[in-house]
């Protein structure tokens, strides 16, 4: 098989909220001095999932690719350092700062240059906007079928066979390819890099690609805007309830609840 994953670099969500600044100018997020971005956890999940589907079929080639600006290289070698063959940058100022749309339809340049794939793995959503619609939107523009929230895949007789994850529990459905999949946390935590892996990752160099290398130099795609960005502030108020007795007391507090429309 021949896989492509698609990884992102976030901000550390672990980020202690006191060191969580935003630029109310710029409407951005103001990464703290000293704090280094981390790869998604989402993606973690589908690239383990990559790294499942070359296990059980010997001679498949995982291509990680990830978009954005000032990518840290040294972080996301890590998906070769785990068995990715290759990793593909996209660094362009361009996509500094774009919405979902224009993600997925860049996003969808580059697999068009790649050409050659079986199946294209991204996480259910990202762990800084959560929007979910990576995986649907690069579907419907490179016209593939999709299957969403998978906490398992296999590949057998020419078809992938997806268990994915419902309300009540999970199903079974299989889809030709090539597809998109976005994989679920349900599949279970990214292993560890082996020594091996770590060293030859550190001699392998990414493919660096601009916008003008994918056809998107110029090229305006974002769909929305964003007015404001803010922490929201969270206040909190204590009201004694009066009363002689425990029992008129808990009458009283069953009158103010039914009065602010709790109970």
């Amino acid at each position: 098989m021949d896989i492509i994953v698609l990884i992102k670099q976030i901000p550390d969500p672990e980020i202690p909220p006191a060191s969580f600044k935003i630029d109310a100018a710029t409407n951005k997020v103001v990464p703290p001095v000293g704090v280094a971005p981390v790869i998604d956890p989402y993606s973690e999940y589908a690239l383990e999932a990559a790294l499942r589907l070359k296990d059980a079929n010997p001679g498949s080639t995982i291509k990680a690719v990830n978009m954005g600006f000032n990518l840290n290289k040294d972080l996301l070698k890590k998906a070769v350092a785990l068995g990715a063959d290759d990793l593909i940058l996209i660094d362009d100022p361009a996509f500094a700062d774009l919405d979902t749309t224009a993600n997925s339809a860049i996003l969808s340049m580059a697999v068009k240059k790649i050409t050659r794939f079986d199946v294209i793995l991204t996480g259910r959503q990202s762990a800084d906007w959560e929007s979910g619609q990576t995986g649907l939107l690069l579907g419907s523009i490179l016209n593939l079928p999709v299957a969403t929230r998978a906490r398992k895949i296999d590949f057998s007789g020419g078809k992938l066979r997806v268990e994915r994850v419902t309300s009540d529990g999970f199903e079974v459905i299989e889809t030709s390819i090539p597809a998109v999949i976005t994989v679920s946390s349900e599949i279970g935590k990214m292993r560890l890099p082996n020594i091996k892996g770590v060293l030859a990752a550190k001699k392998k160099e990414p493919s660096m690609w601009k916008a003008a290398d994918i056809g998107a130099a110029g090229v305006t795609m974002r769909r929305t805007k964003l007015l404001k960005l803010y922490q929201p502030q969270r206040e909190s108020r204590c009201e004694m309830i009066a009363g002689a007795t425990p029992e008129e007391q808990g009458a009283n507090l069953a009158l103010k609840l039914h009065e602010l429309k709790i109970i």
